[in-house]
């Protein structure tokens, strides 16, 4: 009987060869797109029993025409909201990479939330301006709480490092359980985000963009919120409301808002920006959507993801497979 095949789209150079091949071992034969003549590439597309890509563009025309033999079409990234899925057929499986990057992205949530609450960047604008505010109030983390909406890779990586400040965690998913809840207090579905909101010093968006998502924290969630809260995305921007945040932050001066994933990127959409001055805030913390560019953590990336395909070669259930709602384009 025929070893089932792992088609690998993504370019890959002799480290990421390496570690697909030690991921894989024996269970799968291993051809790498980029090596095939471009006249074979639809036939060996069409023999895959799984497929790990980055974007649809890696493939050749024709090739969204997968389903009779693929088992799994999984990608690179976590987030896929921005792919072109509905290009592909409802019956074939597509995979997030989920969780992937959730250690160096979770470092990153808490690092801007310690740099809000402690007013560092704030202050230190200040100092250079000539003002020495050795007394003003900064924000206490021990003992406070942290909410986190979608609590998957993210945010359990999340909840583990709250914990070790000595918050607790409350949390929301989709299934409203977890098998990873040491590191809660309590854990529940979308229907108890507001009573999240009004109890978490700290909440923490790690969720997928979905048309359920969209504008999930609008302008009457956001005033459920404690007025010294900080709210941290790590998702997509498009699950806050722009405007109703810009004015929530400016008329809520000890409001933070730590923002990572903004609601029209480079990557997504081909140019950075804004409806609003949020840079011109002092409230704001600002990243530039790079919690998970950490580069020697794109081993881990690789290996999980192709994990993720061995389940599927071996008639497992793969894990963070697209939701219908989710396949937005």
């Amino acid at each position: 009987m025929p070893k089932p095949t792992l088609v690998v789209t993504i370019e890959a150079n002799e480290e990421r060869r390496q570690i697909i091949a030690e991921v894989v071992r024996d269970e799968a034969d291993v051809v790498f797109l980029q090596d095939i003549d471009t006249a074979d590439k639809l036939d060996v597309l069409k023999a895959a029993t799984a497929i790990f890509s980055s974007r649809l563009s890696e493939l050749p025309e024709g090739g969204e025409e997968i389903t009779e033999n693929c088992r799994l079409l999984q990608f690179y990234s976590a987030g896929v909201d921005f792919l072109p899925l509905k290009r592909l057929p409802d019956d074939l499986p597509i995979a997030g990479n989920g969780g992937a990057f959730a250690e160096p992205m979770a470092e990153h949530g808490l690092a801007m939330a310690l740099a809000a609450g402690k007013r560092l960047s704030v202050e230190a604008d200040k100092m250079r301006e000539g003002e020495f505010n050795q007394f003003t109030r900064n924000k206490m983390f021990l003992g406070g709480t942290a909410g986190i909406v979608g609590y998957g890779g993210i945010g359990v990586a999340m909840a583990r490092l709250f914990n070790a400040i000595g918050m607790r965690s409350i949390a929301i998913n989709r299934r409203g359980s977890s098998d990873q809840t040491e590191n809660l207090d309590w854990i529940g579905k979308i229907n108890r985000l507001d009573e999240l909101l009004q109890e978490a010093d700290v909440v923490v968006l790690s969720l997928p963009l979905s048309k359920e998502t969209e504008n999930l924290i609008d302008a009457s969630r956001l005033a459920k919120m404690k007025t010294d809260a900080i709210l941290i995305n790590l998702a997509r921007g498009e699950i806050i409301n722009e405007t109703a945040l810009y004015e929530h932050l400016r008329s809520n001066p000890e409001f933070t808002a730590c923002i990572d994933a903004w609601w029209v990127e480079p990557v997504r959409h081909g140019k950075f920006t804004m409806k609003h001055p949020f840079l011109d805030l002092p409230n704001v913390v600002p990243s530039p959507h790079n919690s998970a560019s950490v580069g020697v953590w794109r081993k881990n990336v690789v290996q999980r993801a192709v994990e993720n395909c061995l389940r599927a070669i071996r008639s497992e259930k793969p894990l963070h497979l697209v939701q219908p709602e989710e396949r937005m384009f």
